[in-house]
């Protein structure tokens, strides 16, 4: 016993650290099963790449397969400069893009010269009951070096029973300073959700890939 417990301590620094020597491959070798409440893993569903494209829509693969769904956007370049980044939902496999949704929108915002910081509630840029497609990102310069990155996640558009949630996240430049909105509501309908577009409000998206996984 005297013996392990001094192999055991040997992993450790005195300041109580695991040392990095102590973490290896062998380390987890002996797992066969998850425990209950560890997922969240991601599997790759439906990747699309936009070129000179008026809209990226996603209207088949959102089922009961999963509960929640992550779209992941990646270099999303606008063809129109200062354009809008959206999206809408649909319940009827992409025929309309009409849900009403009720939401809301705020961003951080730095210059690069450091001259100007905010921290803003964007009332203007959320809706209220209304099915108008929801903003992610405004003003989005169509600069050569200029994109919009981020993800949404939708929350068990399949349910007949609650409305669905949705939270996202990007970042982009403008006019040399970093924009980074949060936005997020639920669309007010009981009926399944199983279509979703992405689309510039003026503009097509020239370039850019958006990624559709399933979380499990």
């Amino acid at each position: 016993m005297g013996t392990r417990i001094q192999n055991l301590a040997n992993n450790f620094t005195t300041a109580g650290i695991v040392k990095a020597a102590a973490i290896n491959d062998a380390s987890v070798s002996g797992i066969t099963s998850i425990p209950a409440g560890v997922g969240g893993a991601l599997t790759l569903l439906s990747t699309q790449t936009a070129s000179a494209s008026a809209s990226i829509e996603f209207t088949s693969g959102i089922d009961s397969t999963y509960d929640s769904y992550v779209f992941k956007f990646i270099n999303i370049h606008p063809q129109t400069d200062r354009d809008e980044f959206q999206f809408n939902l649909s319940t009827d496999g992409g025929s309309n893009y009409n849900v009403v949704k009720t939401t809301t929108f705020f961003y951080a915002f730095h210059a690069e010269d450091d001259s100007f910081t905010t921290l803003t509630y964007a009332s203007g840029n959320d809706l209220a009951q209304s099915s108008s497609d929801q903003l992610i990102g405004h003003n989005i310069d169509n600069d050569n070096d200029s994109n919009l990155s981020g993800n949404l996640t939708l929350f068990n558009p399949s349910s007949t029973t609650y409305v669905k949630h949705f939270i996202g996240v990007s970042n982009y430049m403008y006019d040399a300073n970093t924009s980074n909105p949060y936005i997020a509501g639920y669309g007010n309908t009981t009926s399944a959700v199983n279509a979703i577009r992405f689309q510039f409000a003026s503009g097509n998206i020239d370039d850019g890939i958006i990624k559709m996984y399933g979380v499990s």
